[in-house]
């Protein structure tokens, strides 16, 4: 079992940048993968970034490429979602996810096991 808590949102300027923090209970925190998602009112929950046990690989999603870093602290059960050149479009509610590695789910939320209560990011124009 894994709980999940999610903080960092909140409002900011195009441009602007925040960091996501996703709080991980639980003593087998580095056997999951974790993922971050967003939903946007009307849409569906769409994939962000993932990251594997070891923190070597990392995966994005085309729209935010080269704008978001996802890392991981093992020794602190703690993902991240750093989030640089934000757009409005960005804006949504960010959900923390964990599945375990030995699934192959990178982008299908489906393949997730765990979910935080999510935090909002409100991006202006």
């Amino acid at each position: 079992q894994v709980q999940l808590v999610e903080s960092g949102g909140g409002l900011v300027q195009a441009g602007g940048s925040l960091r996501l923090s996703c709080a991980a209970s639980g003593r087998t925190f580095i056997s999951y993968a974790m993922g971050w998602f967003r939903q946007a009112p009307g849409k569906e929950r769409e994939f962000v970034a993932a990251i594997l046990w070891s923190g070597s690989n990392t995966y994005y999603a085309d729209s935010v490429k080269g704008r978001f870093t996802i890392s991981r602290d093992n020794a602190k059960n703690m993902v991240y979602l750093q989030m640089n050149s934000l757009k409005p479009e960005d804006t949504a509610v960010y959900y923390c996810a964990a599945r375990p590695s030995s699934r192959n789910t990178i982008v299908s939320s489906t393949g997730y096991d765990y979910w935080g209560q999510g935090t909002q990011v409100t991006v202006s124009s």
